[in-house]
């Protein structure tokens, strides 16, 4: 293998802790948050991200937990999707990359990239239907903004799942000629 290409792979390892622990962060952040209000109520106006909920818990409790709730699954699923890509890259064998293991790992990746768009698009209908009952949800919408991203990403993610799991196919039948 050549050095440029180990180093962009070496280079996409670290990007992709990178990303995973910075997600991992904001899950966390994100679920103590969630603890502390459901405790402190008060405290919900200084939650983190400068998320200020309070006009939402005191119009209605029920909105308040159910939008969290999205924004908590969302996040957790986003920390998870990078964990599987870290598993997939500190696992994948290079030098021959058809294997039974990344088929199933791209394949994974493509199945909560989807979950997160869905789970982010039925989030913001939500959100868009409370906004239409007069409780503002518009604060949130940086959560879910990129739902159809995900859920076209998931799409290609999946046909590149497909296309390592024909090319594992044709690499078995390509040992049992020779």
């Amino acid at each position: 293998m050549k050095k440029t290409s180990n180093f962009v792979f070496i280079s996409l390892k670290i990007v992709a802790w990178i990303i995973f622990v910075g997600l991992c962060i904001e899950a966390g952040a994100l679920i103590v948050n969630f603890v502390y209000s459901i405790f402190k109520p008060e405290i919900v106006g200084k939650l983190y991200q400068k998320l200020d909920l309070q006009e939402i818990y005191q119009k209605s409790k029920a909105v308040f937990y159910g939008m969290y709730s999205f924004i908590l699954v969302v996040s957790i699923l986003k920390a998870y999707l990078f964990y599987l890509v870290i598993l997939l890259v500190t696992k994948i064998d290079l030098l021959k990359p058809f294997n039974e293991f990344v088929s199933e790992k791209i394949l994974q990746i493509s199945y909560y990239t989807f979950s997160i768009g869905i789970v982010s698009y039925i989030a913001r209908q939500t959100g868009k239907n409370f906004t239409n009952k007069g409780i503002d949800t518009e604060i949130l919408n940086q959560f879910w903004e990129d739902s159809q991203a995900f859920i076209l990403m998931a799409a290609v993610i999946y046909i590149i799942a497909m296309i390592f799991k024909k090319g594992i196919e044709l690499q078995n039948e390509n040992d049992l000629t020779v």
